[in-house]
Protein backbone atom coordinates (compact mmCIF):
# COMPACT_ATOMS: atom_id res chain seq x y z
CA UNK A 1 0.00 0.00 0.00
CA UNK A 2 1.37 3.66 -1.15
CA UNK A 3 0.75 6.66 1.16
CA UNK A 4 -1.37 7.60 -1.15
CA UNK A 5 -4.00 4.46 -0.50
CA UNK A 6 -4.01 5.25 3.26
CA UNK A 7 -7.97 6.23 3.86
CA UNK A 8 -7.99 9.53 6.11
CA UNK A 9 -10.63 11.85 7.45
CA UNK A 10 -10.52 15.31 6.99
CA UNK A 11 -11.55 17.82 10.10
CA UNK A 12 -14.80 18.56 8.47
CA UNK A 13 -15.41 14.39 8.50
CA UNK A 14 -15.09 14.22 5.02
CA UNK A 15 -13.25 10.56 3.70
CA UNK A 16 -9.79 11.22 1.85
CA UNK A 17 -6.65 10.40 1.57
CA UNK A 18 -3.00 11.66 0.41
CA UNK A 19 -4.14 10.75 -3.50
CA UNK A 20 -5.67 14.31 -3.54
CA UNK A 21 -2.17 15.89 -3.07
CA UNK A 22 -0.68 13.72 -5.95
CA UNK A 23 1.87 15.30 -8.03
CA UNK A 24 1.93 17.98 -4.70
CA UNK A 25 4.72 18.24 -2.31
CA UNK A 26 2.96 17.76 1.38
CA UNK A 27 4.46 19.21 4.54
CA UNK A 28 2.21 16.61 7.11
CA UNK A 29 2.31 18.18 10.64
CA UNK A 30 0.76 17.11 13.95
CA UNK A 31 -0.56 20.22 15.57
CA UNK A 32 -2.04 21.16 18.58
CA UNK A 33 -3.83 24.03 19.67
CA UNK A 34 -2.64 24.43 23.71
CA UNK A 35 0.84 23.84 23.00
CA UNK A 36 4.33 25.99 23.31
CA UNK A 37 5.27 25.15 19.81
CA UNK A 38 1.52 26.43 18.47
CA UNK A 39 3.03 29.32 17.00
CA UNK A 40 4.57 27.49 14.37
CA UNK A 41 0.93 27.89 12.63
CA UNK A 42 2.08 31.41 11.85
CA UNK A 43 4.59 30.16 10.10
CA UNK A 44 3.08 26.72 8.06
CA UNK A 45 0.65 29.32 6.88
CA UNK A 46 3.25 31.40 5.75
CA UNK A 47 4.85 28.57 3.87
CA UNK A 48 1.48 27.60 2.44
CA UNK A 49 0.93 30.81 1.09
CA UNK A 50 5.08 31.19 -0.50
CA UNK A 51 4.69 27.43 -2.26
CA UNK A 52 0.88 26.78 -2.66
CA UNK A 53 0.68 28.37 -6.49
CA UNK A 54 3.50 26.02 -6.80
CA UNK A 55 2.54 22.67 -6.19
CA UNK A 56 2.80 22.42 -2.21
CA UNK A 57 -0.01 22.20 0.50
CA UNK A 58 0.91 21.82 4.21
CA UNK A 59 -1.79 19.56 5.66
CA UNK A 60 -2.28 19.43 9.58
CA UNK A 61 -3.05 16.53 11.42
CA UNK A 62 -4.32 17.25 15.07
CA UNK A 63 -3.00 15.11 17.81
CA UNK A 64 -4.24 15.18 21.74
CA UNK A 65 -1.35 12.59 22.67
CA UNK A 66 1.47 15.30 24.22
CA UNK A 67 0.20 16.53 27.46
CA UNK A 68 -3.28 16.73 26.43
CA UNK A 69 -2.88 19.89 23.99
CA UNK A 70 -5.10 19.55 21.28
CA UNK A 71 -8.29 18.33 23.56
CA UNK A 72 -11.06 20.61 21.60
CA UNK A 73 -13.70 18.70 18.97
CA UNK A 74 -13.46 19.05 15.46
CA UNK A 75 -15.17 22.57 15.31
CA UNK A 76 -13.43 23.76 18.13
CA UNK A 77 -10.12 23.22 16.23
CA UNK A 78 -11.32 24.63 13.33
CA UNK A 79 -12.36 27.90 14.66
CA UNK A 80 -9.07 28.12 16.68
CA UNK A 81 -6.96 27.47 13.88
CA UNK A 82 -8.60 30.03 11.38
CA UNK A 83 -9.36 32.84 13.59
CA UNK A 84 -5.98 32.62 15.93
CA UNK A 85 -3.63 32.00 12.69
CA UNK A 86 -5.92 32.75 9.55
CA UNK A 87 -5.00 28.77 8.31
CA UNK A 88 -5.70 27.88 4.90
CA UNK A 89 -4.08 25.01 4.45
CA UNK A 90 -6.06 21.30 4.81
CA UNK A 91 -6.56 19.55 8.07
CA UNK A 92 -6.76 16.02 9.00
CA UNK A 93 -9.29 14.63 11.68
CA UNK A 94 -7.29 14.14 15.36
CA UNK A 95 -5.63 11.06 15.26
CA UNK A 96 -2.88 9.05 17.21
CA UNK A 97 0.74 9.15 15.88
CA UNK A 98 2.12 7.02 18.14
CA UNK A 99 1.32 3.97 20.33
CA UNK A 100 -1.21 0.82 19.41
CA UNK A 101 -3.46 3.12 17.58
CA UNK A 102 -1.15 4.85 15.83
CA UNK A 103 -2.70 5.82 12.90
CA UNK A 104 -1.39 3.84 9.58
CA UNK A 105 -0.06 7.01 7.83
CA UNK A 106 2.10 7.79 11.02
CA UNK A 107 3.00 3.77 10.91
CA UNK A 108 4.38 4.21 7.34
CA UNK A 109 5.76 8.24 8.65
CA UNK A 110 7.54 6.83 11.68
CA UNK A 111 10.00 4.48 9.95
CA UNK A 112 11.87 7.43 8.47
CA UNK A 113 14.70 8.89 10.15
CA UNK A 114 15.44 12.02 10.85
CA UNK A 115 18.59 13.94 9.97
CA UNK A 116 20.63 12.92 13.00
CA UNK A 117 19.45 9.05 11.15
CA UNK A 118 16.47 8.49 13.90
CA UNK A 119 13.56 6.62 12.78
CA UNK A 120 10.98 5.84 15.63
CA UNK A 121 8.10 7.58 17.68
CA UNK A 122 7.22 11.07 16.73
CA UNK A 123 8.61 13.18 19.61
CA UNK A 124 6.15 15.74 20.14
CA UNK A 125 3.82 18.01 18.67
CA UNK A 126 4.84 19.99 15.25
CA UNK A 127 6.61 17.19 14.25
CA UNK A 128 6.99 17.52 10.11
CA UNK A 129 7.17 14.94 7.32
CA UNK A 130 7.75 16.21 3.55
CA UNK A 131 5.75 14.20 1.12
CA UNK A 132 7.35 14.47 -2.18
CA UNK A 133 4.89 14.65 -5.73
CA UNK A 134 5.64 11.22 -5.96
CA UNK A 135 4.42 9.90 -2.83
CA UNK A 136 7.58 9.24 -0.91
CA UNK A 137 8.60 10.47 1.57
CA UNK A 138 11.66 13.00 1.43
CA UNK A 139 12.44 14.26 5.13
CA UNK A 140 11.70 14.22 8.89
CA UNK A 141 12.37 17.14 11.00
CA UNK A 142 11.40 17.47 14.67
CA UNK A 143 9.38 19.46 16.51
CA UNK A 144 12.06 22.18 17.32
CA UNK A 145 12.15 23.01 13.20
CA UNK A 146 11.05 25.60 12.77
CA UNK A 147 8.49 26.51 9.90
CA UNK A 148 11.36 28.90 8.10
CA UNK A 149 14.49 27.16 8.97
CA UNK A 150 16.67 27.41 6.03
CA UNK A 151 17.00 23.38 6.13
CA UNK A 152 13.11 22.94 5.88
CA UNK A 153 12.77 25.59 3.26
CA UNK A 154 15.43 23.97 1.03
CA UNK A 155 13.54 20.31 1.32
CA UNK A 156 10.43 22.13 -0.06
CA UNK A 157 11.53 24.07 -2.83
CA UNK A 158 13.99 21.19 -3.90
CA UNK A 159 10.34 19.28 -4.36
CA UNK A 160 8.62 22.02 -6.18
CA UNK A 161 8.40 22.82 -9.90
CA UNK A 162 9.53 25.58 -11.02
Amino acid sequence: MSLYDIPLTTLAGATTSLGEYKGKAVLIVNVASKCGLTPQYEGLETLQKTYGARGFTVLGAPCNQFGGQEPGTSEEISTFCSTTYGVTFPMLDKLEVNGERRHPLYAELTQTPDAAGEAGDVQWNFEKFLITPDGSIAARFRPGTEPQSPDLVEAIESQLRA
